[in-house]
């Protein structure tokens, strides 16, 4: 099954008028080939290391046997549920691509102590723990391992019986996990995490799970000579061109799911496009809609919108200015990893690197190290406190006042950034506010789960165009409901607050308006929220 990519409009004009020359300059084969010159000589050394993905087909084939092995073994002690501990790439490919085979699996990519409270209570005897991580210092990671761990450990069970991990060759979490005699995979190291669904990060957690990996392997090694060859019909070249190369650049994405067989796609490559492309002052924000989402009705001039669709919808269907797409999971996910790779040379920066992502994990880790008292928020209203950053000021005092200064504060060409440090689990009406907050602004609104997206978008927050205004939502989270890190001198309840903090500091440092609404009680901020933006929305 090939991969269909249909522009019309302004992405085709870019499509015409950009991909004679990536087929000239020999940029698909590139690619293919390893080259790492093709993004100038300062990405060089970073793509030198960053391009194993193109043949992560070939290198991941022999671990489907030991993935299916190991699941049948621990099948055998009784295991019947999966749950992954991983952050950013390491978490979302699995997440969509289990998703889509329709066979659970337990998604720990948070620190909200509730949520991690639940992970824990649900069914542990019959559990087993994928730990993925490319160097195993990742705060959120090492901190649910060192939690299922002591809970292995409390119920009686080995935990070397039950936690696998997935990182890279002599990682400190490779040499560490080794010597205590856990069972290990090793992934390419020459590939980012980003660009990591078709490695050993997406597929042991996605096997282990019960996806047919096997079959997402050959669905992406079928359209690998396609994506190889310098033609003009290659899908990699015409996606990239389309968003990547469209004057003036549209760039903000809207990808939608209508009708495709793919399971949540959109919020795997919305961490793809962003950190790839988010830096330097430019970038693509991709903003993750439903068929109903509010942006689809603006008409807006800066938002290119990207359709996945069923396979077998005729490409007459395709709505005049979007780009549709179509194909397998195995092939869509190899395409779009060439088309990111491919829009990051046409916009002239490195897809590989991500140099504003740290800068929010060494804020948090200053504030843990420190335990400042919380700052004084500006009000109160009911059940919300309110904060501000960034040289937001609210002339009231009310939530109301607070989102109307926020959105005011919106540039033109600007997005909201709405930032829930929340359990989804537990609170996935959070959600709703995203559309709430499109009718209001009349502007693209992107959703993020804290702190999972400082791993993915966070990068495009801080090193994008600096057009975003932030609605940080956090919670307070009392001593009884909180939960320990073993071997550490922090809570969950502590860290999720320290990121939040530090992603705000840093923030402010760029200039980004932020406003922070902590929820003393849950559902009554909710409330609070959501009637503010409908208030916002009608006046």
């Amino acid at each position: 099954m090939t991969v269909s990519v249909v522009p019309t409009g302004a992405a085709k004009e870019a499509v015409d008028r950009l991909v004679p020359q990536l087929v000239a300059d020999g940029v698909a084969g590139g690619i293919a080939s390893l080259d790492p010159t093709l993004w100038g000589p300062d990405a060089e050394s970073e793509a030198a290391i960053r391009l194993g993905w193109t043949e992560a087909v070939a290198i991941s084939e022999p671990l489907v046997a030991e993935i299916v092995a190991l699941r049948e073994q621990l099948h055998g002690k009784g295991v019947t549920h999966i749950v992954l501990g991983g952050m950013g790439g390491s978490s979302l490919a699995p997440e969509v691509i289990t998703r889509t085979y329709g066979v659970e699996l337990t998604v720990l990519d948070c620190t909200d102590p509730q949520q991690v409270k639940d992970a824990l209570d649900d069914r542990l005897a019959q559990s087993a723990v994928v730990i993925s991580s490319k160097s195993g210092t990742t705060v959120e990671t090492d901190s649910q391992k060192r939690v299922y761990e002591a809970a292995f450990r409390a119920a009686g069970i080995d935990p070397t019986e039950r936690i696998v991990i997935v990182t890279d060759p002599g990682s400190p979490l490779d040499e560490s996990a080794r010597a205590d005699g856990y069972r290990v995979f090793n992934a390419d190291p020459n590939v980012g995490g980003r660009y990591s669904a078709l490695t050993a990060f997406g597929l042991v957690p996605s096997g282990l799970a019960g996806a047919d990996i096997a079959e997402l392997l050959d669905e992406a090694g079928a359209v690998l000579l396609e994506l190889a060859l310098d033609r003009p019909e290659n899908p990699g070249l015409i996606l990239g061109a389309a968003i990547g190369g469209t004057q003036p650049l549209r760039d903000k994405l809207g990808i939608v799911a209508d009708g495709t067989h793919i399971v949540g796609f959109a919020d795997w490559a919305e961490q793809l496009i962003a950190e790839s492309t988010g830096k330097q002052g430019t970038g693509l924000l991709p903003v993750v809609l439903d068929t109903r989402s509010p942006e689809l009705s603006e008409n807006l001039p800066d938002l290119q919108i990207v359709r996945l669709v069923r396979d077998e919808r005729a490409t007459h269907e395709v709505n005049d200015g979007e780009i549709e797409i179509s194909g397998s999971l195995g092939g869509q996910l190899m395409v779009w990893e060439y088309a990111v790779a491919v829009a990051g040379r046409l916009l002239g920066i490195n897809p590989f690197d991500q140099p504003d992502v740290e800068s929010a994990k060494k804020a948090a880790r200053g504030l843990l190290d420190a335990q400042p008292a919380p700052t004084e928020p500006v009000f109160t209203d009911g059940a919300v406190e309110v904060r501000t950053a960034g040289g937001l000021t609210i002339d009231g005092t009310s939530v109301e006042a607070a989102i109307d200064a926020l959105l005011a504060a919106l540039p033109e060409d600007g997005y909201v950034a709405i930032q829930a440090y929340l359990d989804r689990v537990d609170h996935p009406e959070f959600a709703q506010l995203r559309d709430l907050a499109a009718a209001a602004s009349k502007r693209p609104v992107t959703f993020g789960w804290g702190p999972r997206f400082l791993h993915s978008t966070g990068q495009f927050h801080k090193g994008g165009p600096a057009v975003g205004v932030f609605l940080q939502l956090t919670s307070v989270t009392a001593p009884a409901d909180d939960l320990a890190i073993p071997d550490r001198p922090f809570t969950f309840g502590q860290l999720i607050r320290a990121q939040a903090a530090g992603d705000a500091s840093v923030l402010a440092d760029h200039g980004r308006p932020v406003l922070t609404l902590t929820l003393t009680d849950i559902d009554a901020g909710f409330d609070a929220v959501r009637s503010a933006l409908g208030a916002t929305r009608a006046g």
